[in-house]
């Protein structure tokens, strides 16, 4: 089990269509903290970007031996509005980016029923390169909840389409997000994304869900207590033998400095993981 460091890190905590740490000093943050591999983001490098850009993003990272996780290719599917599922109409050039900076998992969108068909061709034009679609446990999306999750992904029914496990949105979502979630999403388990962004009625952070409608919320840091039940994650993660990427998807926009977030957040996903696996 290896650690990943989202490029929602570098973002703006306000905007994620804008860089505050370019692509060398976030690798060697990345680097020095233990992660070994990045979560690539639209706002780094995306679709959109000229070849060139996506070479030297490919270049960068080699130079400094870290991978990349998970591609997400453009800006709409982060955003998950009603443009998120546009990449499932347009596959190629996601493929293209992921084949470039040598990924074998692409993160996509998908907003109502009508957008499973597209999900099939997508998933099969991808299966054709030896690449992995994934939809991550989001608010406001097909996949808000566990039951909702599954049909979802029984339905689209391709053995390359899969989900990223997210607790915070879930829990966001008045789901239980523990061992049993995991359990079944098991055969479907492509990635973990980890933040600390939880439920709280006294919270200053209004999400909107399908499920609930407005919850108010709180960001922690990843270690401080309160929030999102790591302990209970990490033995779900045990119980069904994930040996996958664990990614970093917090937001700082705090105190700490991203450096020392970045560490501090590593140490402690570390201490999980040697108490369970």
């Amino acid at each position: 089990m290896n650690l990943s460091l989202s490029v929602r890190v570098a973002e703006s905590f306000s905007n994620k269509r804008v860089i505050d740490i370019e692509l060398p000093d976030l690798v060697r943050i990345a680097r020095d903290a233990g992660y070994l591999a990045l979560c690539m983001r639209a706002s780094m490098v995306g679709v959109h970007s000229p070849k060139e850009r996506v070479l030297l993003v490919r270049r960068t990272l080699d130079d400094f031996g870290i991978e990349v996780s998970m591609v997400t290719g453009d800006f709409a599917v982060p955003e998950n509005g009603p443009e998120g599922p546009g990449c499932l109409r347009s596959i190629a050039p996601h493929l293209d980016l992921a084949e470039t900076l040598k990924s074998d998992l692409i993160r996509v969108c998908l907003k109502t029923e009508a957008d499973i068909p597209f999900a099939q061709r997508a998933a099969d034009k991808a299966r054709e390169r030896g690449i992995r679609l994934a939809h991550q446990s989001h608010t406001c999306s097909l996949f808000e909840t566990v039951s909702g999750s599954l049909n979802v992904l029984q339905k689209i029914g391709r053995p390359n389409f899969g989900l990223i496990y997210e607790p915070a949105n879930l829990a966001l979502c008045g789901e239980d997000y523990g061992p049993d979630a995991l359990c079944a999403f098991a055969p479907y388990l492509f990635n973990v994304y980890l933040q600390n962004h939880a439920p709280d009625p006294n919270g200053s952070k209004p999400m909107e869900t399908w499920a609930l409608g407005e919850v108010m919320s709180t960001h922690r840091p990843l270690d401080e207590p309160g929030g999102i039940d790591f302990a209970r994650v990490f033995q779900g993660l045990k119980t069904i033998g994930y040996n996958g990427y664990i990614t970093l998807h917090q937001a700082f926009g705090g105190d700490l400095s991203p450096r020392e977030a970045a560490a501090r957040s590593a140490a402690f996903l570390r201490s999980l993981i040697e108490k369970n696996f």
